[in-house]
């Protein structure tokens, strides 16, 4: 794609976001669009699959904090009278080939919004020896994947199922016949840009033989149409860590869209959505565990026999000991039955003691709570209450 075809797109309108829109805003954003347009969503709708590559390479640019100034930037110095066809306006006018930095206008020298765009555009630099198509690192892509809360703990490997441009399995990115080279461009001499006066102004634009490679392909590869880079489906195996948190982004680096002229590829971004568990909770690395317990067993401590995350089957006990006189309410510690941290260090189990009050009660344990209140009577649990607010000090 050409550096005035790029400039032309309104990256903001593909993903329904204003210029100043916020990172966070535009990520929602892509990722609201991502879910509704992806080909796994929309299985045989062409045009949901190029709207999705569309709101992808809107998302690649305005994602990348440089890329977007850049963008930006282009955008201003074009939006200030900017004609296609017809250069820019103003007294004097100016040759929009010192813009893009082209050999016609510099004499083979690099530099004005050639150097500015470069990186955005794969722009075309002049070299002593003729103009050449930079490479062209390839766009990030991010993706979504859901696990259960057992895999967070323990890890997990997924397969990832991704619809998105990827270099050509059978001419390998060059977009030539195997056996067969491209040959330089005969109109534009292989810069991929032509330069045209008109009367006080110059402009330069891609050539229309080449698209602006600088190439000609008379033996376009059968796959990808010459344009090295073909649209699949491809599988993944992922290997999800340990411990992974809700909402972590994991990266996979080369795994994005394929580079340009050999550039490597992007990173693939898996941001990882766990499924909660109906027993155990989290705090970082220690799982969480309410346990029911009965007041006598508060009151008199026992051994209790809980659940952990531990064995093959995710279903191993562990023996805890509840002193008496334990408090409702009370957390007690489980050391290394949590989570594997990044550094190797295991969590630990968080046990939180709960008093079930029964809704009913048998006859027996009727009269036998008749006699314990009896028993107590005389002690009254908010004494202590009514003492602290006769204090000094107290508010009133």
């Amino acid at each position: 794609m050409s550096a005035r075809e790029w400039i032309e797109k309104d990256f903001y309108a593909e993903l329904g976001v204003s210029s100043t829109a916020s990172a966070e805003e535009i990520k929602r954003a892509y990722r609201k669009l991502a879910r509704e347009l992806h080909p796994d969503a929309n299985p045989g709708d062409t045009r949901a699959e190029a709207r999705f590559k569309s709101v992808s390479e809107a998302y690649g640019v305005l994602s990348d904090p440089e890329k977007r100034k850049q963008y930006d930037e282009a955008r201003s110095l074009f939006s200030g009278g900017f004609r296609p066809g017809g250069g820019f306006g103003g007294p004097g006018g100016f040759d929009l080939g010192d813009l893009f930095g082209t050999a016609a206008s510099r004499g083979g020298e690099a530099g004005g919004l050639g150097d500015l765009l470069g990186g955005l555009f794969g722009n075309r630099t002049g070299t002593a020896s003729g103009t050449r198509t930079r490479p062209r690192r390839g766009t990030d892509v991010e993706t979504e994947v859901r696990i259960d809360f057992t895999e967070a703990v323990r890890g997990a490997t997924v397969p990832l199922r991704l619809a998105s441009p990827t270099t050509c399995g059978s001419c390998g990115g060059s977009g030539t016949r195997a056996g067969t080279v491209p040959r330089t461009c005969p109109v534009c001499g292989g810069s991929g840009l032509l330069t045209r006066s008109q009367g006080a102004f110059a402009f330069s634009e891609p050539c229309r033989d080449c698209r602006g490679t600088g190439q000609i392909i008379d033996n376009p590869c059968t796959e990808c149409g010459g344009r090295g880079v073909s649209s699949r489906t491809r599988t993944l195996t992922m290997r999800i860590p340990a411990g992974v948190a809700d909402g972590q982004r994991i990266r996979l680096a080369g795994q994005g869209e394929p580079g340009m002229r050999g550039a490597p590829a992007g990173d693939l971004y898996v941001r990882v959505h766990v499924n909660p568990h109906p027993v155990f909770g989290r705090s970082e690395d220690d799982l969480t565990l309410t346990v029911p317990v009965s007041f006598p067993e508060l009151v008199m401590g026992t051994t209790l026999t809980i659940p952990t995350m531990d064995g093959p089957g995710m279903d191993g006990t562990v023996k805890l000991r509840v002193p008496a006189g334990t408090a409702n309410g009370r957390t007690l510690r489980v050391r290394g039955k949590g989570i594997a941290g990044r550094h190797g260090r295991l969590g630990d189990l968080l046990v939180t003691l709960q008093v079930v009050v029964p809704t009913t009660l048998a006859r027996g344990a009727k009269e036998a709570l008749a006699a314990y209140a009896q028993a107590t009577a005389g002690e009254d649990p908010r004494a202590e209450l009514f003492s602290r607010m006769q204090r000094p000090g107290a508010r009133r």
